[in-house]
Order: C-alpha cells, then sequence, then structure tokens
C-alpha cells in the first residue's frame, strides 16, 4: 500500500521543477514521515495491491502457499475449474473445447514433446507451463502460479506437515499443518468437472479433492501431473489435460541478491 502511495504522491510532485519542488514530504498515518528528493526519482512504477494471502509453512524450500483456491473468497470455497493450460473457466470440458488442440487428442499444439500427438506432427520443448497459460498468474498476478509437482509432493512430505482429512466449516477437505512452525492450511474436496457434468469421485459423497500442478507429465503429451486426495490417501498421477480441477497457487519465489 505505501508504495502505491508513493507512486501516486510522485506523480504529483515530479513533474514540477522548481525551487519550491524539490523535496516531497510523506506523513503517514502511523507517524511515520519519508522524506523523497523528487530530483533523484527516474521513473515510477504503479502496482497493484496484494489481495490475496498466503501462509509460510517454514518448508525446506520456501515455498509458500496461498489461504485459498483461484475464484474463491475463503478457504472452504471450491473456487473456478480450468483444464491444464487454460485460464479461464468453463461449462464444457472435453478435448473438442481445449485450448491447444485441433478439437482432439492428437492434434495438440502447444506442450507436445511427441508428434504423433501433435496436429500436422507439432512438437515443442515446453515442459511447465508458461505465465500466460498459468491461471494463477493470469487470475492473480505476477507473484503467483501454480505450483509444480516437486512443490506439491513437498507439500504433503511426512518429514515437514502433518495432514488430516476433516471437515472445516460444514465442507470436507484435507487440512494440511506444518511440523515445523505450526501454521496450516485448507484444501476442498472441490472434486473435479468432466464435459458438462461436476464429479467428486470416491465411495463418498464430496470426497475427492483433485489440485492441478503446472508440471508437465513426460509419459504422453496429452497428460499433466496432478494431485488427487481421498478420505483415505494423497495420490500423484498423469491426468488428460482437458478436464477442469482446481488450482491453489503458491507465491513466486524471489530471486536471490
Amino acid at each position: 500500500m505505501k508504495k502505491i502511495l508513493l507512486s501516486i504522491l510522485l506523480l504529483m510532485y515530479v513533474g514540477v521543477q522548481s525551487a519550491m519542488a524539490q523535496s516531497v514530504i510523506i506523513n503517514y498515518k502511523n507517524g511515520e514521515v519519508l522524506d523523497i528528493d523528487a530530483s533523484l526519482v527516474e521513473s515510477i512504477t504503479f502496482e497493484e495491491a496484494e489481495n490475496h494471502e498466503w501462509v509460510d509453512l517454514g518448508l525446506p524450500s520456501g515455498t509458500l502457499w496461498a489461504t485459498c483456491n483461484i475464484g474463491a473468497n475463503n478457504p472452504e470455497e471450491y473456487g473456478d475449474y480450468f483444464a491444464w493450460g487454460e485460464t479461464q473457466p468453463k461449462s464444457n470440458y472435453r478435448w473438442a473445447t481445449y485450448k491447444y488442440c485441433k478439437g482432439s487428442s492428437n492434434t495438440l499444439t502447444r506442450y507436445c514433446y511427441q508428434s504423433d500427438y501433435g496436429y500436422n506432427g507439432f512438437t515443442d520443448t515446453l515442459t511447465e507451463l508458461l505465465p500466460e497459460d498459468d491461471a494463477a498468474t493470469a487470475n492473480w498476478g505476477k507473484n503467483w502460479q501454480t505450483p509444480s509437482l516437486t512443490q506439491i509432493q513437498e507439500l504433503f512430505d511426512s518429514a515437514y506437515t502433518a495432514t488430516a482429512y476433516t471437515t472445516q466449516n460444514g465442507v470436507k477437505g484435507r487440512k494440511i499443518t506444518s511440523k515445523i512452525n505450526g501454521y496450516s492450511i485448507f484444501l476442498p474436496a472441490a472434486g473435479y468437472r468432466y464435459g458438462e457434468s461436476f464429479r467428486h469421485g470416491g465411495d463418498l459423497y464430496d470426497s475427492n479433492g483433485d489440485y492441478w500442478t503446472r508440471s508437465f507429465a513426460m509419459t504422453e503429451s496429452i497428460r499433466a501431473h496432478f494431485m488427487r486426495f481421498t478420505p483415505r490417501a494423497v495420490l500423484w498421477n498423469a491426468e488428460y489435460r482437458f478436464p477442469g480441477h482446481t488450482v491453489r497457487p503458491v507465491r513466486k519465489q524471489q530471486p536471490l541478491p
């Protein structure tokens, strides 16, 4: 918030080049005072305020996990459903409606390393979602991305976290609690979308949660990695890319200085 306020005030003052406008004094409500020499400012950058919360579970990788799914306003809401590599929800999830093919599983136009699956033999070397194809980045901004397979496996690593299938505010799901600092996140059992139907699967109603990773499956070009939890287990699999799964974003790591 300070960065946005500073940008606005600088925009008002920097253009005034007079003896009386060489210093910008910013007085915050908490009593803090900021004195800026306007003549030293080269450019002004506007950034959106951060509207999404995250939790530091103390994981070795430093991964910061969002507190809710894309399209949700609280941890228990299911949020939106996305085909892998698509950034907007839709009403029908099939190969015929998938963005990166020409209507079938052997006509892929992006993320394809096997020519048998590519449109007119198309191949590329992409192994994970590009930012423009990442639902987390596209919807929440450049500071967020869909977790990699490695990150989501770390989240459920019993050396670092304890996970329990539970009910939170009337919603079934999995609560993951850090063994390092005691903080936790909740993943709702949001099921998935296939065609025009909504499915939870499993042997119990509203029992499963399916979450995409940004990692491409190097077994078949038509698949990408996802995590599924049931009341009994957490599973890793390579799913067809067209069904609609939920996404729990992670905060992008800041580069080391």
